[in-house]
């Protein structure tokens, strides 16, 4: 039976030695939840039957060797129908564990620093935030994606149900939507570390901050509301089943629970740091702090403590010491504080706070709405909280703060500068590392920082420099160009040498290759049989069309007009003319491309970037050459080969120099040296070559597919999860900007063939959202192989 006079204790847990830094409800066994603590411990509470309403531990989890600092569960699956317990430490590690022994079933590393938030999302992938700036997507025991773009610790981390849609916020006061592995936006408003996040539902979620505000948000980017009734640090956030109420905890000692908007409730707790929070099944509220006690609180009569424990409870709040040098309670003047005869005046809201003098005491009250009467919440000590302004100098710099810090008793001391707008647990960090001190002093410094600097304002973020993942702030090639016919003919003109043109071979009929019949291709005799000839696609798709005569003259007409400095000789030119039709012609010993040609090309490729794309023609149909792909693609010379190519992709670029550089890299993959090359490069090509999916080209975008498409065929028999899960996010992030129907088509291929066969790759499509990003092709049927290949890759995902 609900109360109407709000939220009581129901019961205290003493279950752990040290700080309580991360909670969360557990479906099994019913009512249950998870703990994780400083202690480095998980344990696993479930109700029990005592008149006490209390909860008993029924598993204890150890695996991790310093703090733990995070827990989720994993949902349900066929192999662990129960759910998976996942924590996060001060280790760098990820346990993952079950109920049926203590020690982790797995252990996932990756992190280079505290790992301080986790979320599941479905299919059991994980998300994982750090201290490293980081945060990482994890898959049955893998490392599918590190999302790389905060500039300052990853706090906080959660899984939208929107599939593929995650949201990190970090100690840079921003809040980052990735979707596939790529920043999609970022929010800003908060003036300090976001600390917590929470969804609402697929389009809302709440975050929290050092900066005392808790933030509604749409997922399009707009906060439309803000929140305000803590004094300090807010930790955490949970949001009941309504999707409207929610609870949050913090620094300033309380539990706080919001309905319609207001804070309804301030529940104080006698501990200064109130780590965490999850709601329960029942409604009922859990939370964790820095006394290593968790506390039950629920609105069910039925439930609530007994009245010597609810007693007890307030006798133990009002015995706690509170140091105003927190900032909590303003700036205290002793002489100035009225008498006790100030109880007997009402409060005007719940978790009003009242100082008042009692002969040479402090003591402070707050103000119960549910029980019309001021509740003792502790005794003040210590002197006022009076801010200054003047820097320290240390070594040379200007510091808000130098502390000296004694670590070892007799020991030397050491000086600790701190500015307030940096992330004191980083600062904690870097000055243990510095010092060479134990890892094990962390929590210990930074608390010592934040407990030392209280109350004072951060002042405004300054301005950041583009984003690197979204493009903004920086110059989009296509985006504003009004040149005609710019972006299908890159060399305007009519009868003009246009690259990688030439006549079309007429398409065979019937089940022919879906990549050389172009246009024609008929999937009739597709529809008659059941055989999948899409995918996987293990042979490279290369560009073969060239018309020699019109590259060659081109090419010695930019020379001509080329500066002095840059014009090619005629022996060059001769050079260039014979490797090319060396390389166009019949492989024989007669016409092998000889090395000082190779050696010509690579010189020439350096050309003016204005006039470079002839040469980069030559290229993209020499590199199909044994001897040509050995000699540019081999150990010594590929990484230049590869660096140069990149050069040219940058999204500022000229559209022919990209699309022929992306053409040249799918040669590349003709031959044995340029797929080793490609692939002990692949993370720096697809990030650059994903770039280029904004530029508004439909040749670039049949070259990114096509290149995309390449790298799923070499990786199609080989366990890289980490490497599939990058064409993945490549080709699912340019399915959102292409339009043209063959780049759309090669995509497709590319995702069915990095599934076939694969069942983690599978989930991992699923879970990014790939069926319902692709399901609008599935009745594509000009050309019908996009609607063909859609359904058979959709199927694939069922």
């Amino acid at each position: 039976m609900a109360s109407s006079n709000g939220y009581k204790l129901r019961c205290s847990i003493p279950g752990h030695e040290m700080d309580v830094r991360g909670l969360t409800a557990f479906g099994f066994p019913e009512g249950a939840f998870v703990s994780v603590s400083r202690d480095r411990t998980g344990r696993v509470w479930v109700p029990n039957s005592s008149p006490d309403n209390g909860f008993t531990e029924m598993h204890c989890m150890s695996g991790h060797s310093n703090f733990v600092s995070c827990v989720c569960i994993i949902a349900p699956s066929e192999t662990y129908p129960r759910g998976l317990i996942a924590t996060g430490g001060n280790d760098n590690n990820i346990c993952v564990f079950s109920l049926d022994q203590p020690q982790p079933l797995f252990t996932l590393k990756g992190h280079k620093n505290t790992v301080c938030a986790l979320s599941s999302g479905k299919f059991g992938t994980l998300l994982s935030g750090s201290w490293d700036t980081t945060a990482k997507v994890w898959l049955n025991e893998k490392c599918m994606m590190t999302l790389q773009g905060h500039s300052a610790a990853v706090w906080a981390v959660v899984i939208l149900p929107e599939q593929g849609l995650m949201l990190s916020g970090s100690a840079d006061k921003t809040i980052k939507l990735w979707k596939a592995g790529r920043c999609e936006k970022t929010f800003t408003g908060h003036e300090d570390c976001v600390r917590g996040l929470a969804v609402i539902s697929n389009t809302e979620f709440f975050s929290c901050s050092n900066d005392t505000s808790i933030r509604r948000w749409l997922v399009t980017g707009e906060c439309v509301q803000v929140y305000y009734s803590h004094t300090n640090y807010i930790y955490s956030l949970a949001v009941f089943p309504n999707c409207q109420d929610f609870v949050s905890t913090g620094e300033d000692r309380t539990l706080r629970i919001w309905k319609k908007g207001e804070c309804f409730q301030t529940i104080c707790l006698p501990a200064q740091s109130v780590w965490c929070c999850c709601i329960l099944p029942n409604g009922d509220i859990a939370v964790g702090a820095s006394d290593g006690i968790i506390r039950i609180f629920t609105e069910a009569e039925d439930r609530m403590a007994s009245a010597e424990d609810l007693q007890a409870f307030e006798d133990e709040l009002s015995k706690a010491t509170i140091d105003p040098k927190t900032g909590d309670l303003g700036d205290i003047k002793f002489e100035d504080l009225p008498g006790r005869e100030h109880l007997n005046e009402p409060g005007n809201r719940d978790g009003q706070t009242r100082l008042i003098k009692d002969g040479q005491k402090v003591e402070a009250y707050h103000w119960s709405v549910n029980d019309g009467r001021w509740v003792k919440i502790g005794d003040v000590v210590g002197g006022s909280n009076q801010q200054t302004s003047k820097s320290v100098m240390y070594e040379g710099k200007e510091y808000d703060y130098v502390f000296t810090i004694d670590v070892n008793e007799g020991g030397p001391s050491m000086k600790l500068p701190y500015n307030v707008s940096d992330d004191p647990w980083l600062t904690a960090h870097n000055f243990l590392q510095k010092n060479d001190l134990n890892p094990m002093f962390l929590d210990q410094v930074a608390n010592f920082i934040i407990n030392n600097t209280k109350g004072h304002v951060v002042g405004p973020a300054q301005p950041a420099g583009g984003d690197p993942f979204t493009g903004g702030a920086r110059y989009i090639p296509g985006s504003s160009d009004d040149r005609p016919g710019f972006g299908a003919d890159p060399f305007t003109g009519s009868g003009r040498y246009i690259p990688g043109t030439g006549p079309n071979p007429s398409a065979p009929v019937g089940v022919a290759d879906p990549f050389t019949g172009g246009g024609a291709y008929s999937s009739a005799a597709i529809r008659q049989t059941a055989t999948n000839i899409y995918f996987p696609k293990t042979d490279g798709v290369t560009f073969e069309q060239a018309n020699t005569t019109q590259i060659i003259a081109k090419l010695k007409e930019l020379n001509g007009g080329a500066p002095q400095e840059h014009k090619l000789s005629e022996e060059i030119l001769e050079n260039l003319e014979k490797l090319l039709a060396s390389v166009c012609g019949p492989v024989s010993s007669e016409l092998s491309p000889n090395i000082q040609q190779i050696n010509l090309l690579w010189k020439a490729s350096h050309w003016p970037e204005d006039i470079v794309f002839p040469v980069l023609d030559i290229m993209r149909l020499a590199v199909r050459h044994p001897q040509v792909n050995e000699s540019l693609c081999g150990e010594a010379e590929g990484v230049q080969l590869c660096n140069h190519l990149l050069s040219l992709m940058r999204p500022e670029g000229r559209p022919a120099n990209q699309m022929l550089a992306l053409r040249t890299l799918c040669n590349c993959f003709s031959g044995r040296h340029g797929r080793t090359l490609l692939m002990a490069q692949r993370e720096v090509v697809l990030s650059r070559a994903a770039d280029l999916a904004t530029v508004c080209n439909k040749n670039i975008h049949i070259a990114l597919a096509t290149l995309v498409l390449n790298y799923a065929g070499c990786l199609h028999s080989q366990p890289d999860l980490e490497a599939k899960a990058q064409c993945l996010s490549v080709a699912s992030r340019a399915l959102e900007t292409v339009q043209d129907k063959e780049a759309v088509f090669r995509l497709l291929v590319a995702l069915g063939t990095t599934v076939a066969s694969d069942q983690t790759a599978k989930d991992l499509a699923r879970s990014l959202g790939v069926n319902s990003q692709i399901s609008k092709y599935s009745s594509v049927s000009d050309p019908s192989k996009v609607g063909d290949c859609c359904q058979l890759v959709l199927k694939e995902l069922q």
